[in-house]
């Protein structure tokens, strides 16, 4: 159980991130949902109160540092403590071939992907070091194990370096009995990909990649987002006390095909 606990969650109010607000509010957390999307927002915390839960939520672009250091605050002030960052919200941004992705989309997906994560991390930090904490970061199978997507190059390059960011400060944190680890999902059932935009040259730099018995060894489907907040919970509670510094893959060993 995680009664009296404060949790912060970025993307909270879509996808993996709303999935693991409903559980972590399930059980006994109160939670402070970040998004730009005020409808999904407002959406999602009827429904967390709607199960006797208990959430606040701001609309947030977590890539601008006012923004994040204001709603970090007030969730800090208003409930006194903060014990779980789940540093989730992510964009892929334009899949395109290197030679010719546009620099803002490069910058755009650092900003939010990797950016995004060090302010939401460096905010919560001083309200985590009065009593020790979780932080979780959405990482991917992108970048850690899997290099054969056409167009991705932003994309898992903000990921191999939210993996490697959370180690760092897995160690520089340990003192403060603070834990950091990164979840690396595979393809999760979600409507994340409707987003995704690719340009016209893209096909220029496609990679043909076949699996005739299928790419999804276990279960042989997507991942459901529910099975994100259970990792999520599992790490943000007491039963991984002793895990900190590490990747956890949760994608039904796909990425053990497509590496």
């Amino acid at each position: 159980m995680l009664e009296g606990k404060s949790a912060i969650i970025t993307g909270g109010a879509s996808g993996m991130g709303r999935a693991a607000a409903l559980r972590l509010a399930s059980e006994g957390a109160r939670v402070c949902l970040l998004d730009t999307n005020q409808e999904k927002l407002t959406e999602a915390k009827m429904e967390i109160e709607k199960n006797n839960g208990i959430a606040w939520s701001f609309v947030c672009d977590i890539s601008q540092p006012k923004q994040v250091r204001q709603a970090v605050e007030e969730a800090a002030n208003g409930w006194g403590r903060i014990d779980i960052v789940f540093a989730n919200a992510g964009i892929v941004g334009v899949l395109a071939p290197i030679e010719t992705m546009d620099e803002e989309n490069w910058e755009k997906v650092m900003n939010v992907n990797l950016t995004g994560t060090f302010l939401t991390v460096k905010y919560a930090i001083p309200y985590l070091k009065k009593q020790g904490g979780s932080i979780i970061i959405t990482s991917s199978v992108s970048g850690n194990r899997v290099f054969s997507q056409s167009g991705f190059s932003a994309y898992s390059s903000s990921k191999a370096a939210q993996a490697a960011f959370a180690k760092m400060a897995a160690l520089e944190l340990a003192k403060y009995n603070i834990r950091v680890n990164a979840i690396c999902p595979g393809g999760i059932n979600t409507d994340f990909g409707q987003s995704i935009k690719r340009a016209p040259d893209l096909e220029k730099v496609s990679i043909p990649v076949t699996f005739p018995e299928g790419d999804k060894p276990l279960e042989k489907r997507s991942g459901k987002p529910g099975q994100i907040a259970d990792l999520v919970h599992f790490l943000a509670s007491e039963a991984s006390e002793h895990i900190s510094g590490t990747e956890i893959f949760i994608d039904g060993a796909e990425s053990l095909l497509r590496g």
